[in-house]
């Protein structure tokens, strides 16, 4: 992959952006999260906030390592997307699972609230934006985070 910085920092604006557009669907729309919406937000905060540090790294090894180092974060946002859409939309309960518990822990809900407050149950949340599973827009965007976080990997440095 050539110019895996600017890939890097498309990367982390994507995340970003995707974030904006949820809050969009939840504070325009009334599309209120459920405990994975909200992980997967989390998630993508990260990440983003990743992406843009290792776009700004003067050195392809610091790239590298934060983008090894993302990675898990990608696979795990996939998982919870994947996790979402087959498990937790077919329940009435979301309380107490992993997500609820991450999110509780991570204390974001109480200091964040119009972000990362869950508001829905998981079947409650389970609804299509232009005729696609909202989850499976995350997942698309999650694994497009991997796709880039390992061709970053990969990428040999230059010497000049």
């Amino acid at each position: 992959m050539r110019q895996p910085r600017l890939w890097m920092g498309l990367l982390g604006a994507a995340c970003l952006a995707g974030v904006g557009l949820a809050l969009l669907a939840q504070h325009r729309w009334g599309m209120e999260p459920c405990p994975w919406c909200i992980l997967q937000r989390l998630l993508f905060v990260v990440l983003g906030v990743l992406a843009l540090v290792a776009a700004a790294q003067p050195s392809g090894l610091g790239r590298r390592v934060i983008a090894g180092l993302s990675l898990p974060l990608a696979v795990g946002g996939a998982a919870a997307a994947l996790w979402q859409h087959f498990v937790a939309a077919q329940t009435q309960s979301c309380a107490l699972t992993l997500a609820d518990k991450i999110i509780g822990a991570s204390g974001l809900d109480l200091h964040f609230p119009e972000a990362f407050e869950v508001r829905a149950s998981c079947a409650d949340a389970a609804v299509d934006l232009l005729g696609v599973p909202f989850e499976f827009w995350s997942l698309a965007l999650f694994a497009v985070a991997g796709v880039v976080l390992i061709s970053t990997c990969l990428t040999p440095s230059r010497r000049a």
